[in-house]
């Protein structure tokens, strides 16, 4: 990624560390709003959400405040669980990459959101589709926080976690699990909640074709290592009855067909390659050829 190499020689000493505790902050922000919305009668999320017809009349605030925008968890309990999770993926993440990177990571999902659905906005409002005058119900930070997930079990595929505190998973499994809900999700909903999606995900979606080596899986690349294994493949014989062997001791004659729990070694003191046994690896007596 020499792009981002660049990029943080000349802006890295800008970048915000520990920034998961600030994006926890804000949700947390968020979720009060959301508590206060319940029990007044002001609607006060629907100031903050993205609304694209609404900063073409002058509201731009909504292109950073929709950050604020809480998941949809109706049990603060759970929530709080989730945060607690999302930032320590994040903050292993940060320690990973590097606070420059990690900042490019989330403020580039955030990015990508905000001018995926103001140009939507345009496209669908352009072909009479009354979905773009609704999308910012559709814009939260769920899929901010499901892109520091993803990234996370790409770095770190192994590790456990423990499903409701009792059942150890694999990271890996439950990420393929969000994966497979997200597409029906995809598939299910309408073009705003596709675009959300698209676009909340772009930059893991940058991130992960980015940090692939393709060149390992190119034909060449294939090709070479097949030449290399035949090259340095161990000879096949044929015995007698015309099976093929690879080892064979050079005293008892037995080979890897006779026996395959046998092992066998090369003597470094013996001249022309002799093979042996296991039972006569230190009791043969050395060839010497002058």
């Amino acid at each position: 990624m020499n792009y981002l190499n660049k990029l943080e020689r000349k802006f890295g000493r800008y970048a915000i560390p520990n920034l998961s505790k600030w994006l926890v902050f804000g949700y947390a922000i968020g979720y009060m709003l959301y508590y206060m919305e319940m029990f007044t009668t002001l609607p006060i999320l629907e100031f903050l959400m993205l609304d694209p017809a609404k900063v073409m009349h002058g509201q731009i605030w909504r292109l950073v405040t929709w950050v604020l925008m809480p998941p949809s968890y109706s049990n603060i309990f759970f929530y709080i669980i989730m945060m607690l999770l999302y930032y320590q993926l994040g903050t292993a993440l940060e320690r990973t990459w590097g606070t420059f990177r990690y900042n490019a990571y989330i403020f580039g999902g955030i990015i990508f959101t905000a001018v995926g659905v103001m140009a939507a906005f345009f496209v669908l409002r352009a072909f009479g589709v009354a979905e773009a005058y609704t999308m910012g119900y559709a814009v939260s930070t769920y899929y901010i926080n499901l892109s520091i997930f993803l990234a996370f079990a790409v770095c770190y595929p192994e590790m456990q976690l423990m499903l409701y505190f009792i059942i150890p998973v694999k990271i890996k499994w439950l990420a393929i699990l969000y994966a497979v809900l997200v597409a029906v999700s995809f598939l299910q909903t309408g073009w705003t909640g596709r675009i959300v999606i698209v676009m909340s995900l772009m930059n893991f979606l940058v991130f992960f074709f980015s940090t692939r080596d393709y060149h390992r899986v190119s034909p060449s690349e294939i090709k070479r290592k097949r030449d290399f294994r035949a090259q340095t493949a161990p000879p096949k014989m044929r015995r007698g009855d015309g099976a093929l062997y690879k080892h064979k001791c050079a005293v008892c004659g037995r080979t890897d067909l006779d026996d395959p729990s046998l092992e066998f070694r090369f003597c470094s003191k013996c001249d022309g390659g002799l093979e042996y046994c296991q039972d006569h690896l230190f009791t043969h007596e050395h060839v010497k050829r002058n």
